[in-house]
């Protein structure tokens, strides 16, 4: 299986030429009856052998982290950053393997953030009421961040800049704690919506830079939606309390139309990750709104029979729905989105 990014790399260094590539591109789209962009690919495995080495890379950087932890926990923090960036010279800069690329980035990034909060908190423990102790991870994070810069500059494995921004954004929560210590949980809500809203607009960015979604730069926005998804979805649905299992007639109808309008951006800009996110809040408001009416033996059945029959079809005619609301979108920003599907499929004999 090759992804956009492996044909786009075939282009590049001459193995195909851009018509070629742009003929293979059509031939799928019509066997899938749905264009390239309407798929929403990223590249994961290509093949069994990635699950055997992403295998292989946790149960050694498990041992570095053992070993060196033996002696000091920041040896072992230390051990796996560097074990995750010499394995990535050779899985990610020289075989392009997938998801060992992705394990070893997290490895990388997550090593980093350790080994700084180590040294400087030796005992392991931070206090969220201790202003220097959140400080300090603010440093932490802050040097991960610059991790996950490098790790981009030298590999360009999609997935760095999403923790980057993740790595950034633990920067300003941890700064935020450590300037109010005492705050509410329910107030840090809209300022986790706020950062997730921020994120979305740098996904967009990434995303309008490449319409088509051919490049990487699409694989980049994917792993940007999927991270600032549940940023801003749970502060939502936790302010409606929803989070906490009962969920009122009223919140719970106040919850479907909530989904349904993230539904309708999912759709316009072609990204589900919104969707996927919001789908377990949904399924507990729907599960309490059958228990309310008493059916509470099969809600969960119930629950789960209606909403997956729905997106089940929502799959199924996901680029007709989604043209029906572009169209009504002005024509500039019809322009600026992924393309549609200008004729209706044909059944494949």
């Amino acid at each position: 299986m090759y992804s956009e990014t492996d044909l786009q790399s075939a282009v590049t260094a001459g193995a195909l030429t851009p018509q070629a590539a742009d003929a293979l591109r059509a031939h799928v789209a019509e066997l899938r009856q749905s264009p390239i962009a309407d798929e929403e690919q990223f590249r994961l495995i290509t093949g069994f052998n990635d699950i055997f080495v992403s295998i292989a890379a946790i149960l050694f950087l498990t041992g570095c982290a053992w070993v060196g932890g033996s002696v000091t926990p920041w040896l072992g923090a230390a051990l796996v950053t560097a074990s995750a960036w010499g394995m990535a010279e050779f899985f990610t800069a020289r075989r392009r393997m997938a998801l060992p690329s992705i394990l070893l980035l997290i490895a990388f990034v997550g090593g980093s953030f350790a080994t700084v909060l180590t040294i400087l908190v030796p005992a392991g423990h931070i206090d969220g009421n201790n202003r220097t102790g959140m400080a300090l991870a603010a440093l932490a994070a802050a040097i991960s961040t610059a991790a996950a810069w490098l790790h981009w500059r030298r590999f360009h494995v999609p997935i760095t800049i999403a923790a980057g921004v993740a790595a950034a954004t633990g920067v300003f929560f941890a700064l935020f704690m450590a300037a109010f210590p005492t705050v509410d949980t329910r107030s840090v809500y809209p300022v986790l919506m706020t950062l997730g809203l921020a994120i979305f607009g740098i996904a967009m960015r990434w995303d309008l830079s490449d319409r088509d979604r051919k490049t990487r730069r699409s694989d980049v926005a994917f792993w940007l939606h999927l991270l600032a998804a549940p940023m801003i979805v749970h502060p939502i649905f936790a302010m409606l309390g929803v989070t906490q299992g009962n969920a009122a007639p009223a919140v719970a109808a106040l919850v479907l139309i909530i989904y349904l309008a993230l539904g309708a951006v999912a759709l316009i800009i072609d990204r589900r990750a919104l969707m996927v996110s919001a789908l377990a809040y949904v399924l507990g408001a729907m599960g309490s709104l059958f228990r309310e009416f008493g059916a509470v033996s099969l809600n969960v059945a119930i629950t789960a029979l209606l909403i997956g029959s729905a997106l089940l079809l929502l799959s199924a005619f996901w680029h007709h729905v989604r043209g029906r609301l572009v169209s009504l979108l002005p024509q500039g920003w019809q322009m600026r989105l992924p393309p549609l599907q200008m004729s209706s499929p044909q059944p494949v004999s």
